[in-house]
């Protein structure tokens, strides 16, 4: 069971202190964090693109980067790539440059993402959202695995028998595919043999459990092992020393964030009582002590079965200190209950 931390690097002023931070530093920060993951034992340190004013991670390969001459043994990924509004051919490029640096710690984990400001801004048409996606995936992947590639061409310009460099470490470089809980995301996933991210930060995670369902059952159909292709889940979290602590630190920043995503999205006000539901043991949110969070992640494992989780802990220019602390605690106290317990259990 690896565990590990994903970000957007947010700078959006906290809705209590009205601190904000610069996006530079932002990204200095995120580095000592990424070093710390290392240092404390987490397994994957994952960066999420986004292109807004409110996050700094615009260009999550160059920040892992910058961390990998750092680091020893920290997996390094983005949390996602939006390869709808990507250059696969760059995406490949940044990617297997970080492999090299970081010598084969690095993993694309590709999505449409949860945003579409890069859509405009890159130059694509909302109206071929689908086409896109799966014309780009099917690049890259060619690209992986292929030094020379032909392309016939489509959204993308065409490409004759030309090589793309440098190279992975890892052949191939692990690419894996994020869903927010579509069924035909899922179901591709799972046809192409690739691992699945699932974005569970609402209702009940043992609900994800016929998406995991689908997803093993496309992939044997397609020919492939379901026992060998990892499940990884994504999900908001803060830990501190106490339960009530952390749910008290954390609060207004989740408010002021679901707040701001439901007024562009019509969704209704965020309150306290959301708040303590989604925390509960059978809810979205890893709010807690060590042990609590623990206790969530192995019932987590039990409902799925899944291989890998992120703790995602930026939220609404939380502190850093705390978010240092989060990473602190995750490391040296919730991954040894959890690895204890799961050696257990499943014994």
């Amino acid at each position: 069971m690896e565990l590990g931390i994903s970000t957007f690097l947010e700078t959006a002023k906290h809705p209590v202190t009205g601190q904000s931070t610069s996006h530079a530093e932002r990204l200095r920060q995120a580095v000592e964090e990424i070093v710390l993951a290392d240092q404390v034992g987490l397994d994957v340190y994952g960066i999420g693109e986004h292109h807004r004013p409110d996050y700094a991670s615009s260009a999550p390969a160059v920040v892992l980067a910058a961390a990998a001459a750092m680091t020893k043994r920290i997996r390094l990924s983005s949390a996602v790539t939006v390869l709808s509004s990507d250059d696969p051919v760059r995406v490949y490029q940044s990617f297997s440059t970080l492999d090299g640096i970081s010598n084969g710690r690095a993993e694309i984990m590709a999505g449409r993402g949860s945003f579409i400001e890069s859509f405009p801004l890159f130059g694509y048409n909302l109206n071929d959202y689908d086409e896109l996606f799966d014309e780009k995936l099917e690049l890259l992947l060619k690209i992986r695995e292929s030094e020379k590639v032909t392309w016939p061409g489509g959204h993308r310009p065409a490409i004759q028998n030309l090589g793309v460099y440098p190279r992975s470490v890892q052949d191939p470089l692990p690419v894996w595919i994020a869903s927010g809980g579509s069924p035909e995301s899922v179901a591709r996933a799972g046809a192409l043999g690739l691992p699945l991210a699932l974005a569970i930060i609402g209702g009940m995670p043992e609900r994800f459990a016929p998406l995991v369902d689908l997803y093993k059952k496309a992939a044997a159909q397609a020919g492939h092992d379901p026992a060998t292709l990892p499940i990884s889940t994504h999900s908001h979290g803060f830990i501190s020393d106490t339960t009530e602590q952390a749910a008290d630190l954390i609060y207004p920043s989740v408010q002021s964030q679901m707040n701001v995503l439901g007024r562009e999205r019509g969704w209704p006000p965020y309150s306290r009582d959301s708040f303590d539901a989604a925390r509960s043991l059978r809810g979205a949110l890893y709010v807690g002590d060590p042990e609590f969070v623990a206790e969530k992640i192995v019932l987590l494992r039990r409902h799925l079965g899944v291989n890998r989780f992120f703790l995602h802990v930026d939220v609404s220019n939380i502190p850093h200190r705390e978010i240092l602390r989060t990473i602190e605690l995750l490391g040296t106290k919730v991954a040894p209950i959890v690895r204890k317990e799961i050696a257990r259990i499943e014994a």
